[in-house]
Order: structure tokens, then C-alpha cells, then sequence
């Protein structure tokens, strides 16, 4: 595991310098102590398919150790296998888990897609938050998922078939486009934004931020408020749309979700789920209500992530 100052020689210097801008020292030391070494294989059970006692009793009998995560009854985090062990097994194979980052999970809990209801997302692969939200609705209804990149869109289809998410519909479209092709027609839309993917960045893994740079963010921030439009013309009077990120710089997240609300008929909403590594979204100069948003700060078992629930009217 590297100090925080190695990983500070590693990582790009304008990224380092603008954590600076936007957090405390202290949380600028955690940020970066959470980009020191390799985070924790998390996962999830597929409920459509397996129960959580049974994978537990399976992974017991297979001496793979595991933690529970206090917020999501179905997810675990493994202590002593890395990613590419769990995929030999045959209950992933079989489509029973999910390997997913715990901070991936969060967006669909905090939608709360319910049975019977319809729901878009608008950036889907490769699959896992649709997945999950096919498992909370218990396979009734309909979750339209959409990807504009081809190869990714058919990873996206071996995923819901694989996990035996039946009501997936998957497209191959631009998502800027959707609010026209589909107006006010979902109960629920899910927009996990393309991004600058900060909140990933590993010290060691030069791929993680190899792409990285401020021009890069404001580019993303652009397309973001596009893809806010869309899902907001996507979406029923009434409904519920959640925003979500995995970056840490407030020009795709405050200030995308600040022009939100200024430029559409949109109310930020409080999110239920009690994360203790959650920390409010920054509020100085802003509308208040934006401190209802939550930040994830990476760490050993987090990756960096960004969550708003909003309501339109």
C-alpha cells in the first residue's frame, strides 16, 4: 500500500490540485488513501435465482470468508478471494451473483423501483445496476435499458439474460435522445451518467486515470446536462429519477445537478439509505437542498461515488 504522498506523485497533478479546491486537507488525505492500494471484490446475491443464505452456507463450505454490508441485506464483501477466483465458481457462472462495487449498488436502492412499475436507464452496461433493479422488482413490470456503444450494449444483453432478468428490454440509441422517443413515460428513471471516473482512480493502476484531465470533465459535464434533459422529458409528472456518478469534482455533480434545478421542473428529494461512508454534497452558495445529494469518499472497500434523488413536477 503506497502513503499519500506517493499516490500523490502518481496521480495527475491537476487532479490533486483541484481535490484541494473543492475538500478539507483531511478529506483530501482520505481521498487519496483510498486510491492506495487494490480495493475489496464485493458482490451481490441474485435473488430472482439464489437466496442470500445459501451463498453464505455455499461460501462457508468453499472456506471463502465474507462480511456483510450493514446497508443491503443482499450484498457481501470477500475477504480472502480476489475477482477472478469467484468467477471460477459455478454459482457465478450460473448467474446466482453479481460482482459489483458496493458504491454501484446504492443508485437502485435509492430509486426504489417497485413491481409492476416502469423504469429507463438511460446508461445501462454492462448491466449490473439493471440487474439489480430487475431482482427489486422481482421480475414484474418493465425496465427499458439502454447503451449507445455496440459492443458494450451486447455485453449488456449477455448480463440480463445471464441473470434472468426478463423484464429488460435492452436498446442502442443516444441517450440525449430518449426524452423525445419515449415523453413523460417512465415512473422511474435511473441516469448513472458517463463521467471522469475519479472516484475509480488506483495509484497503481495507471489505466484508472490514464484519460483523465480537467478539459475531459467539462466536455462530460456537458453531456451530462443533455442526458439530465432527456431523462427528465422521459419522465412522468410525479416520477422519480435518480442521478449518480462515480467522479468526485463538483462540475459533474453540483453544478450539473445546481443547473438542474434551475433549468427544470425538478425537486431534490432525501435519501433514505444510511451510508456511513456517505458525506453531504457541498452546499456553500448553492440552494440547501442540494446538501441532500450524498458523496461516497473512496476507501478499501468503496470506489468514489455520487448519488441525488430528485422528483419532478
Amino acid at each position: 500500500m503506497l502513503s499519500v504522498l506517493e499516490v500523490k506523485r502518481k496521480l495527475p497533478k491537476e487532479f490533486v490540485e483541484s481535490l484541494y479546491e473543492n475538500y478539507t486537507p483531511l478529506s483530501v488525505d482520505k481521498i487519496l488513501s483510498g486510491m492506495s492500494g487494490n480495493r475489496s471484490t464485493t458482490l451481490r446475491v441474485n435473488t430472482l435465482k439464489y437466496s442470500i443464505q445459501d451463498l453464505m452456507k455455499e461460501l462457508k463450505s468453499s472456506n471463502i470468508k465474507f462480511e456483510r454490508v450493514p446497508w443491503f441485506r443482499d450484498a457481501l464483501i470477500i475477504k480472502n478471494k480476489k475477482e477472478k477466483d469467484i468467477q471460477n465458481l459455478e454459482i457465478y457462472n450460473k448467474g446466482y451473483i453479481y460482482l459489483q462495487s458496493l458504491p454501484s449498488m446504492i443508485p437502485p436502492l435509492v430509486l426504489e423501483p417497485k413491481e409492476g412499475e416502469k423504469v429507463l436507464d438511460m446508461t445501462a452496461a454492462p448491466g449490473s445496476k439493471t440487474t439489480e433493479m430487475a431482482m427489486l422488482m422481482n421480475n414484474k413490470g418493465k425496465i427499458l435499458a439502454n447503451e449507445l456503444d455496440k459492443l458494450r450494449c451486447e455485453r449488456l444483453k449477455y448480463n440480463v439474460d445471464m441473470q434472468g432478468a426478463e423484464i429488460v428490454e435492452v436498446i442502442n440509441q443516444r441517450g440525449e435522445k430518449l426524452g423525445n422517443l419515449y415523453p413523460n413515460n417512465f415512473d422511474k428513471v435511473l441516469l448513472d451518467a458517463p463521467c471522469s471516473g475519479e472516484g475509480r482512480f488506483l495509484a497503481n493502476d495507471v489505466k484508472t486515470y490514464r484519460n483523465w484531465s480537467k478539459k475531459s470533465v467539462i466536455q462530460l459535464a456537458k453531456l451530462q446536462k443533455k442526458l439530465f434533459k432527456s431523462a427528465y422529458d422521459a419522465l412522468k409528472p410525479g416520477g422519480v429519477m435518480v442521478y449518480s456518478t462515480c467522479t468526485l469534482n463538483k462540475e459533474e455533480n453540483e453544478d450539473v445537478l445546481e443547473w438542474a434545478i434551475d433549468n427544470l421542473n425538478l425537486k431534490i428529494i432525501d435519501i433514505k439509505i444510511e451510508i456511513k461512508e456517505g458525506i453531504s454534497a457541498f452546499t456553500e452558495g448553492r440552494d440547501i437542498s442540494i446538501g441532500k445529494a450524498i458523496r461516497i469518499l473512496p476507501s478499501k472497500d468503496m470506489e468514489g461515488f455520487f448519488v441525488a434523488k430528485l422528483k419532478k413536477y
